[in-house]
């Protein structure tokens, strides 16, 4: 069993930063965390020793074998990761086609509805091929932002006009493979989408996506299989978009195989309207209702609810994903992350729409929608936000073990540079706050997956012009 060494100048090890930190990988996964490495004072002089002349707070180096009076240098041959190293951050929802639409939607003004509709453009012109192509460059750019896992939540399903591929599983496919080429893990969340809403047929750009009835939906979804790097799970589009009396075989597909199931909730008071008048009651008590809600379950957005919509969220732990970005540019409104959270649902973060691909950016956002929203300051530390990006994201997106920088844990990891314009300057003991509160995805510098460098010193690995990548790509759809 072959063992790789990494020193680590700064870890963040689940509540605290730790300096001069050892990891050992081996077959994927962290054999061994040894803190203590470097010496307090002598960390810088330790570090440039090893790694060299010249190399900043981001830089990778192989150490060579040396010592520093005060303290332990890093071992010899180990690879040195200079800055701040977190564990690989986990992007819990995502609309890969969506990336296309950034710039172009910002033209005018309107609302969610009226953004919909250039949306729906996108989609009609994308096969298997240009969405591989699109993807590929979408999620290679997540490894650029230290993001080792995606939730895809995939509802692109068929040609335009709904005739299925000759494999009916063709879009999904290649996002499956768009990921496994950019080097990060996904979770496939399968999409039900069925009617334009509350039984409603699709309308004509939604009928790609539309399988008929959730039978057929459970039918097709069930010939994916999961492999190394890839989960499978569910999700409902939306109340409007599952018919109630079809919502619990999708959660009964999800609950049977104990998969994760996502499920877009209140993100518009319009569907909370319709919803009311359709059915007597919100979109989250339809839900539960259904049995839809539960630990294997999150909501995304969760942003217009009720005390009552809450409480059964919480009392479900049912998870909650926040996206933060998405949320601001469609002018959705700030969900009640925090009474949810104090209720009892879990956090997690997702780039959505991919206005921007920077989860630091989605953390620090969560925070500081509510410092505006509450007019007082620090209802999350770095630490609870970071665990959302890690952890918890991991959680929602049915990655056990990982998320986290201990022994038994996937080796996926990201390393934020210390030394730039947004994070020099203050003390290494609030490296997290810097990383949380400053820090961009252009500060990352390092990330692994599997124990394997996807992105080293700021370049993708795999995917080495990842800006022409998706020029390219995007040029495609537009003829």
């Amino acid at each position: 069993m072959q063992v790789t060494t990494y020193w680590l100048e700064h870890a963040w090890l689940d509540t605290n930063v730790e300096p001069g930190v050892v990891l050992e990988v081996a077959d994927g996964r962290i054999t061994a965390v040894r803190t203590g490495a470097d010496a307090g004072a002598d960390a810088g002089a330790g570090s440039a020793s090893a790694a060299g002349p010249g190399a900043g707070a981001g830089a990778e180096t192989t150490a060579r074998a040396t010592s520093g009076a005060g303290g332990t240098t890093p071992p010899p041959g180990a690879v040195v990761l200079g800055g701040l190293t977190v564990p690989g951050l986990a992007n819990a929802h995502s609309h890969a086609f969506h990336r296309a639409l950034r710039s172009t939607v910002q033209v005018g003004s309107g609302t969610f509805w009226t953004w919909r509709e250039i949306m729906y453009q996108v989609a009609s012109r994308l096969t298997p091929e240009s969405y591989h192509a699109l993807a590929r460059a979408v999620y290679a750019e997540m490894a650029l932002a230290g993001i080792t896992a995606v939730g895809e939540f995939h509802y692109l399903h068929h040609a335009p006009g709904g005739t299925p591929y000759a494999d009916p599983n063709a879009m999904g496919e290649a996002l499956v493979q768009a990921a496994s080429d950019a080097g990060i893990r996904i979770t496939l969340l399968d999409t039900a989408y069925l009617s334009s809403g509350f039984g409603a047929a699709p309308d004509r750009h939604q009928l790609r996506f539309s399988d008929g009835t959730a039978d057929a939906w459970a039918e097709r979804v069930s010939q994916l299989k999961e492999r190394e790097g890839v989960r499978i799970g569910a999700a409902i589009h939306s109340v409007r978009a599952v018919p109630a009396d079809q919502l619990s075989t999708v959660a009964s597909w999800a609950q049977e195989r104990g998969v994760p199931l996502h499920v877009h909730l209140s993100e518009q008071t319009a569907e909370n309207d319709a919803c009311l008048a359709a059915h007597g009651r919100t979109p989250t008590q339809l839900l539960a209702d259904h049995g839809v809600l539960g630990p294997l379950t999150t909501g995304v957005h969760n942003t217009h609810l009720t005390d009552g919509d809450i409480a059964l969220i919480g009392s479900s732990t049912t998870g909650t994903c926040m996206c933060p970005t998405t949320e601001r540019d469609l002018a959705d409104g700030i969900g009640p992350a925090v009474a949810l959270q104090r209720a009892g649902s879990p956090l997690s973060l997702g780039s959505d729409s991919h206005a921007v691909i920077d989860l630091l950016e989605e953390a620090r956002a969560m925070e500081l929608n509510e410092r505006l929203r509450s007019r007082t300051r620090g209802h999350w530390t770095a630490a609870a936000l970071l665990r959302a990006a890690t952890a918890d994201g991991h959680a929602a997106l049915g990655w056990d073990r990982a998320g986290t920088l201990e022994p038994g844990a996937l080796a996926d990891f990201t390393t934020i540079a210390l030394d730039s314009v947004r994070t020099a300057g203050p003390v290494p003991r609030l490296a997290a706050e810097t990383a949380v509160f400053a820090a961009s995805a252009a500060d990352v510098r390092h990330t692994v997956v599997g124990g394997r460098h996807v992105v080293r010193d700021g370049v993708h690995q795999s995917v080495p012009d990842v800006p022409r990548a998706l020029a390219d790509s995007i040029a495609a759809l537009r003829g």
